[in-house]
């Protein structure tokens, strides 16, 4: 009888312990689930509050790990989520979290990175090059990197020359090329309400798209301003 009892008292320890085992197996879940909310919100929050200052940039943001250790109640009607303005310039972003229903709070941050996928070189490229659809490609790259302005089409750079040496996979820069060269013959395109008016001239200056230069007509022979609208091709509003 005594043994009887005793393996029922085993037994029954048994099922205490397994109950134990899954009730804190249960709150180490519900903790961490926990952390992986709060961790995620900041990062919706980032992402929302970037978006609006990054017209054809790409943003990606690697929030840090918050510590297990740290206790997370929970938060029925919603964690919040805010940093200043001068935060949102930077690369590292603190983020302060905190719920209505108490008076906690933590902090926590992200890395962010900001790239725009423009054109790059597809090989290297001597000066005097020719651009075409063959040495040119698209890649995202980190804009701290960019100090020039930059180009998001290739089509837009056949034609173009290039002013200097680039490596591969360095980003075409306004700096580093011509759609008109110095010395170029050019179409000057004179418009003056719905009439045009062309005649040739020859460039007095380098210029990309949408840059005024100087260019001489070639039979007047006087030097007058005009837009550079395309390769070879400039335009003088009248």
């Amino acid at each position: 009888m005594k043994k009887l009892n005793s393996k029922r008292q085993q037994k029954t320890l048994a099922a205490i312990a397994l109950i134990m085992s899954s009730a804190v197996s249960f709150s180490c879940v519900a903790t961490d689930s926990l952390h992986r909310v709060v961790e995620n919100g900041a990062k919706d929050y980032l992402v929302s509050q970037l978006a609006d200052n990054t017209a054809d940039t790409n943003i990606d943001v690697d929030m840090v790990k918050i510590d297990d250790r740290i206790n997370i109640p929970e938060c029925p009607e919603g964690y919040q989520y805010h940093t200043s303005e001068e935060a949102l310039r930077q690369s590292y972003i603190s983020v302060r979290v905190s719920c209505q229903n108490n008076d906690w709070y933590l902090f926590t941050s992200g890395q962010v990175s900001r790239t725009k996928d423009i054109v790059v070189t597809y090989g290297a490229v001597s000066p005097g090059t020719v651009l075409t659809s063959s040495n040119l490609k698209m890649a995202s790259v980190d804009i701290k990197r960019l100090r020039y302005t930059t180009f998001t089409n290739i089509e837009t750079l056949v034609g173009a020359r290039m002013k200097r040496r680039a490596t591969n996979g360095q980003a075409i820069q306004a700096n580093m090329l011509c759609f008109v060269c110095k010395g170029d013959r050019i179409t000057i395109s004179a418009e003056v309400g719905k009439m045009k008016v062309k005649t040739a001239g020859i460039a007095q200056q380098d210029g990309v798209v949408g840059d005024n230069i100087q260019v001489l007509n070639a039979s007047s022979k006087k030097t007058v301003i005009a837009r550079v609208a395309s390769v070879e091709k400039v335009v003088i509003q009248l």
